[in-house]
């Protein structure tokens, strides 16, 4: 499984490279914090198929990166050869980013 690094992830967005975010975690933990992107709920994605890009670098990403590690690993199993996990997810990003994110 591929993985970026949240500094990686902070570097893509800074240079506005053309790739596709997305944050399988539930809704409500959404309203605890989020770094953006799409919101296809884990339970969701094998459903969902059609938006998510194959012709584009997709970066998933949840709380800690093993929700998103096993969505990458079922994505590749479906011809997806574009998908990285955000490794250490949303709380990586708030200890090493933006720590104003409320951790959880």
């Amino acid at each position: 499984m591929k993985e970026v690094t949240v500094s990686e992830l902070k570097k893509m967005r800074d240079e506005k490279a053309d790739f596709q975010l997305i944050d399988v975690r539930e809704e409500h933990e959404l309203e605890i914090c989020e770094i953006g992107g799409e919101h296809i709920p884990m339970g969701d994605v094998m459903d969902n198929l059609g938006k998510i890009s194959k012709d584009k670098q997709v970066v998933i990403h949840c709380r800690s990166g093993a929700r998103s590690g096993a969505i990458c690993q079922a994505l590749e199993t479906q011809g997806y050869n574009n998908v990285y996990n955000l490794k250490g997810g949303i709380i990586a990003w708030a200890n090493e980013i933006d720590p104003s994110l409320t951790k959880y």
